[in-house]
């Protein structure tokens, strides 16, 4: 690589340019491979990410800058957890292609993570093979394969019967913080309550949280979302049954997306959902892969993955 691209880590005053390499790359790819832009407002609808990662992981997006211009050639948004690191969205601007730009990057991001002895997570497109192979020549190994879907909801809610569960089906509240971490962890083997407690206080007003409550007490599954210009999402979340997470699904879809369509994962191989969701009408848009570099706990129940925050 060039030597005038140096690593070093994305400044505060660099947001609105951070905003711009993540829509610009992005789009540029879909609008090659696809025909269609998933950002297609400004730039500065997708300070979401800048904004939202920094929030959680201040000073944890390694940034390419090309020294002779002062312009951004690649970022990456990484998460230290207590049980993994995670990746988030990763970007090479396409005038810098055939650089190496998002292979250095990524590799800093996994001498950080071996440093500190911890495997590395992240939710990957199936549909873009030069992302794939760029983790899978890294050693990532796909562990689980989710179908990206879309519901639209009318403005009035959903005109769909509830699905049985839907009335032990609440909003999260600060006191469910610990248990959904604790659940997470049993049934997945990863900890995040930092990120659920960051979610449910809700100060950017983006996210919703539910979680169904088991019959006997406790937990039995929860769902996050979120809803901002450039990102409208359901997860991540996790439930011990597929009924279970058609409820949460619902719950969410009606409760705060009215008059949107947001993108759900679910995973493709818990037929009673997915059979379940396509009743309702729901279509596929895209295909993800769960990779992990390192040590995968199973996965059990149902995972509800997101890439908007990449923290699991």
């Amino acid at each position: 690589m060039n030597d005038a691209i140096q690593l070093r880590r994305l400044r505060p005053d660099e947001f609105a340019a951070a905003a711009e390499l993540v829509r610009d790359s992005t789009n540029a790819w879909y609008e090659a491979k696809h025909g269609r832009t998933p950002f297609p407002g400004p730039p500065e609808d997708c300070l979401v990410f800048p904004e939202v990662y920094e929030a959680l992981d201040p000073g944890c997006c390694i940034v390419a800058e090309d020294t002779a211009s002062g312009r951004l050639a690649g970022s990456c948004y990484f998460h230290p957890r207590e049980t993994h690191f995670s990746l988030g969205i990763m970007n090479a601007h396409p005038d810098y292609a055939g650089r190496g730009v998002a292979t250095r990057i990524l590799d800093e991001v996994l001498r950080l993570a071996d440093a500190d002895a911890k495997p590395v997570r992240l939710v990957s497109s199936a549909m873009n093979l030069d992302s794939y192979s760029l983790y899978t020549r890294r050693g990532f190994v796909p562990r689980a394969l989710f179908q990206d879907m879309v519901l639209p909801v009318p403005e009035g809610g959903l005109a769909i019967e509830a699905p049985p569960g839907r009335g032990r089906v609440r909003d999260a509240t600060d006191a469910d913080a610990a248990s959904m971490a604790e659940l997470e962890f049993e049934l997945n083997g990863i900890r995040r309550e930092s990120d659920y407690a960051h979610f449910i206080a809700n100060a950017s007003g983006y996210w919703g949280v539910s979680v169904i409550e088991a019959e006997g007490g406790g937990l039995d599954g929860f769902l996050c979302s979120v809803k901002s210009p450039s990102s409208k999402m359901l997860g991540p979340g996790v439930a011990r049954t597929e009924g279970g997470a058609l409820a949460l699904i619902h719950a969410e879809l009606d409760a705060r997306h009215r008059g949107g369509a947001p993108v759900f994962l679910v995973p493709a191989d818990r037929d009673e959902l997915v059979a379940g969701l396509y009743a309702w009408g729901a279509r596929n848009t895209e295909l993800h892969v769960c990779q992990v570099r390192g040590e995968c706990p199973p996965l059990r129940g149902v995972t509800l993955p997101t890439f908007m925050p990449e923290t699991g």
